[in-house]
């Protein structure tokens, strides 16, 4: 056992429950929350895997989507970004708002607001208008619940354990993304596309019940305003952007309607740093950047984010619409994804302790790059064993690179403010995760519609658009044909140009991709505290914003999670 460690179990009156009383409230954890802490990590857990699930189990049936409602490439990226964007934008209001007000009550009213958008969704919804604005919900209910688990978990935790606790729900966070795909692939072969929805409703409820029972209350210190302002101006940023990146195959990357938007959000970026820079209650101290570790952790995180979303969302077309795999054939095929990353995650904090964090992560990222390079050699021909094997090595990467960038993170805010850096750590995977999507997407759509400019001219007008719009379209298209007599031959060679097309996309992305990974690996490397270097500096963090110790503060920092 820890010597740092209380002793539990003893008998009530003891000096050794004494001793665990005064150890946990030095902690500024009340002894109560303490002694039932893993169970309430585990429910946590639980509501954090929801919404991963949430967030990539749609992947999955992008193809059928494409096909059965017509959706066009820019409709598709929309119905996996609504949720990311919103997600997003929305954290550190969310995280603001569960400090002042309860992180508990702010948890629970958001799996209220996912799970009645998930039932939408999958009942009501029977357009990609419908599909997008129910995502955009979703991703609103999932911006209450997320921040909220990592708070919880780090005011629960002693410093000792936190590390631990961390890596866990990171290893969580990587596992549900993966494992999303899975769950609707299974549900995709015996029912249609709403049925995607349905996975998570016995988890919602199980985590509102179980949460109202072991979840502790936990609030930040004081009554801080709310930051609607930041939060205006963080929200239309971080929007037009994705919007500009994600319309821009369709507008046209120079034309002015990409280059006003884009400047549009740019510039509500820069109000939103500025205003963050002047404010007496930032949702984001800013001022936190200059400090490497908190920095470059959000790169991290973000890049992170960015491989695994995109490369998901590429993938799963590749697997069912090139290579012809059913959902539930191409979800168990990318099933060692979340093996690998499960399997790397809780080695994460060991060999950060051993060689060092910005080793470990260095080394993590770069396996990501490494990995989406081995992956964009793949052709229309299938090769599996290419694309699992770069994909296993991009997920032992992130698995390595998460935790100790997490950790790292959390350890940079003062625990009075743990929404605030819970929000950032949420912030830097969707946003990471909405970029992935849109740049993946978009490169990949225009590097397909350049590939067909060749052959555009035999098709028919009515179908060019449709053809352009997603290879799901042009497969749909070439059914359509063949089954109204045209002659076999011509059919085959145009669904053998489509895919080439659309290969040529996919590689093109994955190689700018993964380039962009590497050079995140080597800022890792070098800008990355490590060791006791790292503990030096966030004190010294910590003291000028919240004049606590990071991640450890005692009960003049904040009251004990569940007074």
């Amino acid at each position: 056992m820890n010597d740092d460690s209380p002793t539990t179990g003893s008998a009530p009156g003891s000096g050794v429950a004494a001793d665990a009383e005064e150890f946990t409230l030095d902690h500024g954890i009340d002894p109560d929350v303490y002694a039932k802490r893993w169970y309430s990590l585990a429910v946590l857990c639980l509501s954090l895997l929801i919404i991963m699930i949430g967030n990539t189990a749609l992947n999955v049936a992008i193809p059928i989507l494409s096909e059965e409602l017509q959706a066009t490439n820019s409709q598709l990226q929309w119905m996996i970004d609504a949720y990311s964007l919103v997600f997003a934008g929305l954290l550190f209001t969310a995280g603001n708002f569960g400090d002042r007000y309860g992180r508990k009550g702010i948890l629970q009213a958001g799996l209220l607001i996912f799970g009645a958008a998930t039932a939408y969704a999958a009942f009501f919804a029977d357009s990609s208008a419908d599909l997008i604005g129910a995502r955009l919900v979703m991703g609103a209910g999932a911006a209450m619940v997320m921040p909220a688990t990592l708070s919880i978990v780090t005011n629960i935790f002693p410093t000792h354990e936190r590390a631990k606790a961390v890596a866990l729900w990171a290893g969580i966070a990587g596992a549900g993304s993966a494992l999303g795909p899975l769950a609707s692939g299974f549900v995709l072969e015996h029912w249609g596309w709403s049925s995607v929805f349905l996975v998570n409703v016995p988890f919602i409820l199980a985590a509102l019940v179980l949460g109202a029972i072991l979840v502790p209350r936990s609030k930040g210190e004081g009554d801080t305003p709310l930051d609607y302002l930041g939060a205006l101006f963080s929200t239309v940023g971080l929007s037009l952007v994705v919007y500009a990146l994600i319309e821009a195959p369709a507008n046209g990357w120079l034309s002015p309607h990409t280059l006003i938007i884009s400047a549009i959000g740019i510039g509500s970026i820069a109000l939103f740093i500025f205003h963050e820079l002047r404010t007496e209650f930032p949702m984001l101290d800013v001022r936190l950047f200059r400090i490497s570790a908190f920095g470059t952790s959000s790169l991290v995180l973000t890049m992170v984010f960015f491989a695994l979303m995109g490369t998901f969302f590429s993938l799963t077309q590749l697997l069912q619409l090139v290579w012809g795999y059913t959902p539930l054939e191409a979800a168990v095929r990318l099933l060692p994804i979340s093996f690998f990353m499960m399997l790397a995650a809780p080695q994460s904090a060991n060999l950060a302790e051993k060689f060092g964090k910005s080793r470990v992560v260095g080394a993590g990222m770069g396996l990501v790059g490494i990995g989406i390079l081995i992956i964009s050699r793949v052709g229309v021909d299938a090769n599996y064993w290419l694309l699992i094997g770069g994909a296993c090595v991009m997920a032992t990467g992130m698995g390595l690179a998460m935790s100790p960038t997490t950790d790292l993170l959390m350890s940079s805010v003062p625990r009075k403010n743990a929404g605030m850096g819970s929000a950032m750590n949420d912030t830097t995977r969707e946003l990471g995760g909405s970029l992935g999507v849109a740049i993946f997407g978009s490169l990949l759509a225009s590097k397909y519609v350049h590939g067909l400019e060749g052959m555009l001219t035999q098709i028919p007008a009515k179908y060019q658009e449709i053809v352009t719009g997603s290879l799901g379209g042009a497969m749909k298209v070439a059914e359509g044909v063949k089954k109204a007599g045209a002659p076999a031959e011509v059919i085959d060679q145009f669904v053998v140009s489509t895919k080439q097309a659309w290969i040529g996309g996919l590689r093109l992305s994955l190689v700018i991709a993964g380039l962009i990974v590497l050079a995140a690996s080597a800022v890792a490397f070098f800008l990355l505290p490590n060791k006791a270097a790292d503990v030096e500096e966030l004190e010294r963090a910590a003291q000028a914003g919240g004049n606590a110790e990071p991640g450890e503060t005692g009960a003049q920092a904040e009251a004990p999670a569940g007074v």
